[in-house]
């Protein structure tokens, strides 16, 4: 670089300044103690994010933290937690750059025999809880024009199952609050991108058929419970099943893309059974899930 000098002095070089080195980006990602979330904040971190992992249960996050990782004592139902956890994030980074909404479970049972209060409380962690957490990341993305919102939602966003009502319900609202967040947000630069994954090796069919049957292992619909619970362990059983880093890798490269996808399928299972959805008409596609039972 050349130093430009009042006029009548002399000009002298100057050693070239050293390119300034940008921050890494931050990423926040619920769930992270366990499945899917775990391997993504994981997967993120070794991209060269600075990861924040977001569960109920901070002990089960150590290997994140000793990995580099930052692990956030963090209930997607508590709206204090989610505030003070964005703030600290601002705090520590002034940035948040991607933000992965994973934390949800499922719980089925009859919609006869699942309490309201069970219900509620699925929305309020697999649809409000990422809603909110929305919320308060999107400002710092909107200042920065720029970042990545990932919510993982499933193909049981598109497709359904019997005893699954709440829990298919509150992930087809997932796909519907992706779609419409996406054209709000694009005009400052953010990306929203729904990631729909199949079969995955995880806790979540365990606590599934552990809801399923204390709702409806007995009573009007205890023969389809059980035959429900057969499928789904034997399923697993077989080795059915993607790892999470399935899901992981995929978040990692929609993040990394210049123009993601709106969409991702992954997964064991996850394209077949959304092709059947959309080829057959609605009785053939009832008859081809009770087949399977």
């Amino acid at each position: 670089m050349i130093e430009t000098c009042a006029r009548g002095t002399s000009r002298r070089a100057v050693p070239p300044a050293r390119p300034l080195v940008s921050a890494p980006p931050v990423a926040l990602v619920t769930g992270a103690s366990s499945g899917i979330g775990e391997a993504t904040a994981r997967r993120l971190l070794a991209d060269g994010h600075v990861v924040y992992g977001a569960a109920r249960r901070v002990d089960r996050m150590a290997a994140l933290v000793g990995a580099g990782g930052h692990a956030l004592a963090l209930d997607v139902t508590d709206g204090a937690q989610m505030q003070a956890g964005v703030s600290q994030i601002l705090d520590a980074h002034g940035r948040i750059d991607v933000l992965v909404n994973n934390a949800g479970y499922g719980s089925y049972g009859a919609v006869e025999d699942v309490p309201l209060e069970e219900a509620r409380r699925q929305f309020e962690v697999n649809v409000f809880g990422l809603a909110r957490l929305t919320q308060l990341v999107l400002p710092a993305m909107r200042a920065q024009r720029a970042g990545t919102v990932v919510n993982v939602s499933s193909i049981g966003g598109k497709i359904y199952t019997p005893l699954g009502a709440w829990y298919h319900a509150t992930k087809h609202a997932v796909e519907g609050f992706s779609d419409a967040l996406r054209l709000e947000v694009a005009p400052f630069g953010i990306r929203v991108v729904i990631v729909e994954p199949g079969a995955i090796r995880s806790e979540w069919d365990g606590i599934a058929t552990e809801s399923m049957m204390a709702a409806s292992g007995s009573g009007p619909y205890a023969d389809l419970a059980r035959r429900t619970k057969r499928f789904m362990e034997s399923a697993y059983e077989r080795g059915a099943g993607s790892p999470p880093e399935v899901i992981a890798e995929t978040i990692s490269r929609a993040v990394a893309s210049r123009r993601p996808k709106t969409r991702y399928v992954a997964g064991d299972q996850a394209r077949l059974a959304i092709a059947a959805r959309w080829l057959l008409p609605d009785r053939a596609f009832d008859a081809f899930l009770s087949s399977r039972l």
